[in-house]
């Protein structure tokens, strides 16, 4: 994904490890079109420069004093539900997986991420996609329970979601699945933006989710795609 030259992605990390933010902020600082404008060793303060400084993309640690990043992320969608922000975590636990997902958040990384991975999770998460670490998308799958609707009755039935999906919108949920933005999207289709984000909307709506990350996690689940 490119970013044009006066675009800059202002990026709040909330960790409260010090040599943590440190090491992240060193990093980040180092690629063009990344900027960290802040950083929080507390889910509040964490809260409190999301209101006063309206970052673009958030780093957002679990396990932090005082209120958790769980609750930081819900306190941060109540304020602004189009808020990015991605889980960066050493933890794998389920509950915590599904917790954060099911709170809002766009993306969930560990903190074993490489730099170069790191960067364009950021990069396209800012731009709408979402994000799953190829270690814990078996747990996110547990999201949803397979509705008796959605199963195969016998072989040669398939599931409604599948039927209800146009042959565009089966592409565009591959390409979701693959992470990709509605700009990526747009360009792979050679179709306008506009049209990618009617695409997207009309597959939430069918599949019957809140956000892209369930919509993906439904079609992998339920052998959609």
């Amino acid at each position: 994904m490119t970013i044009t030259k006066n675009e800059v992605i202002k990026v709040l990390i909330v960790e409260d490890y010090k040599l943590t933010r440190v090491g992240l902020r060193s990093s980040l600082n180092e690629f063009e079109g990344i900027k960290v404008i802040a950083e929080a060793e507390t889910g509040e303060k964490g809260v409190q420069f999301i209101k006063e400084l309206k970052p673009d993309v958030v780093l957002m640690d679990l396990g932090l004093p005082g209120i958790n990043g769980i609750e930081a992320i819900q306190e941060a969608k109540e304020f602004d539900e189009n808020i990015k922000i991605i889980v960066l975590t050493s933890h794998e636990r389920d509950e915590e997986v599904l917790a954060a997902l099911g709170s809002g958040a766009n993306a969930y990384c560990l903190k074993d991420i490489e730099p170069n991975t790191l960067v364009n999770v950021i990069k396209n998460v800012n731009q709408g996609a979402a994000w799953l670490d190829p270690n814990i998308a078996g747990v996110a799958l547990k999201l949803f329970p397979k509705p008796e609707s959605a199963r195969i009755l016998n072989s040669g039935t398939i599931s409604d979601a599948r039927t209800q999906l146009t042959e565009r919108e089966m592409e565009v949920l591959r390409l979701l699945v693959k992470g990709k933005s509605n700009t990526e999207i747009a360009k792979d289709l050679i179709v306008s933006v506009h049209t990618a984000k009617a695409h997207v909307c009309s597959i939430l709506q069918k599949l019957c989710v809140d956000d892209r990350v369930q919509a993906a996690v439904k079609a992998i689940k339920e052998n959609i795609i």
